[in-house]
């Protein structure tokens, strides 16, 4: 697997993610090719991994390797995937990256091609962090299976999840941190206002959030009973709204990506 080639069909943000980790586990590919309508895309990629490849409007070479990841968001996707049908290797395992396109659309589009990887990746595994439930197609052998969980272990943990259960990973896990990191940011900011360095602000809301975490679900305590441990709630009358907001924007959100 170490030695097998791989494409990015999208060369964005994604993708930076991906070959972020890979870089800091030393588990970089022996050749890396990616695709993309936009230049200042590919040259900001080639900036943080200069050995990579870039293809400009040529997703076909960025198809023609080992192992190919799908890059793109379901819209652009769905009109890629008639596009490199063609010039996929027999032995190739495509690896998609996107919610709602399913194995099955996936295979139909690229005209029964079945060695196919649905991945929701997290944006921590730039550094290894990363959350990244999997699910995979049932030609994929025990050890295709291995074999990838292997590589993307590089990125952090890969459990391998029920497909119809990805778009739900998706809106809670992989978006997750776009819900969180504005908010550390302004305690960041605040923290240091008050006096504190930054690193000692960063420290203290890291350690603050991994301890949170723990105790909302690894305490065995009711949620309610952890959220009433700090009697002071300087945003207390906001939680409704706070609440509301989530409700609004995520379940409309879900039922666009499972439709």
């Amino acid at each position: 697997m170490a030695e097998q080639t791989v494409g990015f069909v999208g060369g964005g943000r994604v993708a930076r993610i991906i070959l972020g980790g890979f870089n800091r586990a030393g588990r970089m590919p022996p050749r890396v090719v990616a695709s993309d309508a936009n230049p200042d895309v590919l040259k900001r990629l080639q900036s943080g991994f200069p050995n990579v490849v870039t293809a400009l409007n040529n997703n076909r070479e960025a198809a023609g390797q080992d192992l190919v990841f799908l890059g793109l968001h379901p819209p652009a996707l769905a009109g890629a995937l008639g596009e490199i049908r063609n010039s996929l290797r027999p032995g190739a395992t495509v690896i998609s990256l996107a919610p709602k396109l399913s194995i099955a659309r996936i295979s139909e589009a690229l005209g029964g091609f079945d060695r196919i990887v649905r991945l929701i990746p997290n944006a921590a595994s730039i550094i290894g962090r990363g959350y990244n439930p999997i699910a995979f197609s049932k030609t994929l052998s025990g050890q295709d299976r291995g074999e990838i969980k292997s590589l993307m272990r590089a990125l952090g943990k890969c459990p391998e999840v029920p497909e119809d259960k990805l778009e739900a990973y998706a809106v809670v896990v992989a978006m997750g941190p776009t819900y969180l990191w504005f908010q550390l940011h302004e305690l960041q900011t605040l923290a240091e206002s008050f006096g504190l360095t930054a690193e000692e602000a960063g420290t203290g809301l890291a350690e603050m959030v991994e301890g949170a975490v723990k105790t909302l679900f690894g305490s065995g305590m009711p949620a309610e009973e952890v959220m009433d441990l700090i009697p002071v709630k300087p945003l207390g009358e906001d939680e409704a709204a706070i609440k509301e907001a989530y409700r609004a924007r995520l379940e409309p959100l879900y039922r666009k990506l499972t439709s």
